[in-house]
């Protein structure tokens, strides 16, 4: 495991700059054998004490001397501000920023903090099932050759019968290299969209003992779908964009295997009807106080 971290008068060199300049070095230059070209440059608030990147580099966890630990995403945009005890001093994280770990040396103590990211997941085009004005929107997703996949699927069905006005359940397509007809499965699904058949199609897909090319058919051939269409559509380049943009918007928000869950934006760490039920209710919440 790499963690990338500075000294204090290091970051201050490297992070900090003026109003006229966000950049503290010379853009690029070379020294002897050593060659540099500045990546990323900004402005933070506050004198950097410490800092630390995410692993898979998403984010920059930056201690301040204003009792602060500043969050930034790659492009250098303020995510929020965790407040801490004066006497933090140092800091560290887990590989992917889940866990920030605060070192209290006035105190002499060390704290473990759960951290999570609510992000901003594009629904829009996206087959929806429960009411288009429901509050609370569950955005899945999922491949359509994945076992634990399939195995979400009943208990997705459970949370939309237990908040049947409040909440919304939002498909993404996340089709795994690993899995041959994931791509061509989900690109289906979608044409049967265009026929009004998406969720008829996905749990046909879904209760396969084996997902190929004549099952995805004989589906299509089930539902009484237009052939014809249903091919075209299939091969279409607006479908695959669809794809894509799904993929894309996966890997924006993290999204790191299937099945993933995010309840308004907020990523879920257990599976069951209870930890869902615990963060729909939150959301409610809010809602009712806004």
């Amino acid at each position: 495991m790499i963690i990338s971290r500075l000294c204090a008068c290091c970051m201050a060199t490297l992070l900090l700059s003026s109003a006229a300049s966000a950049t503290a070095v010379p853009e690029s230059g070379q020294n002897n054998r050593v060659e540099w070209k500045v990546q990323q440059s900004w402005i933070t608030s506050g004198k950097a004490l410490d800092m630390v990147n995410s692993l898979d580099g998403r984010f920059t966890f930056i201690l301040t001397d204003k009792q602060q630990v500043q969050v930034y995403d790659n492009q250098g945009q303020l995510q929020g501000s965790i407040p801490v005890e004066s006497g933090v001093s140092n800091i560290d994280i887990s590989p992917q920023g889940e866990l920030l770990y605060l070192v209290d040396n006035a105190k002499q103590t060390f704290s473990s903090v759960a951290v999570s990211f609510v992000v901003d997941i594009d629904i829009a085009g996206a087959p929806i099932k429960g009411p288009a004005d429901a509050p609370v929107t569950m955005t899945l997703f999922t491949d359509f050759e994945c076992p634990y996949c399939r195995q979400i699927v009943p208990l997705l069905e459970e949370v939309l019968e237990k908040n049947p006005k409040t909440v919304k359940l939002a498909f993404k397509n996340m089709p795994l290299r690993m899995h041959r007809f994931a791509e061509p499965a989900a690109r289906a699904a979608l044409a049967g969209h265009e026929q009004g058949k998406f969720w008829e199609f996905h749990d046909r897909l879904f209760a396969l003992p084996k997902v190929n090319d004549e099952a995805i058919r004989n589906i299509a051939t089930d539902l009484q779908l237009d052939m014809e269409k249903f091919e075209r559509d299939m091969a279409s380049p607006e479908i695959q964009a669809k794809i894509q943009k799904d993929i894309a918007d996966g890997q924006n928000a993290g999204v790191s295997g299937t099945p993933t869950v995010f309840i308004n934006g907020r990523p879920t760490k257990q599976r069951t009807l209870d930890s869902f039920q615990q963060i729909i209710n939150e959301e409610l919440e809010k809602k009712e106080k806004n």
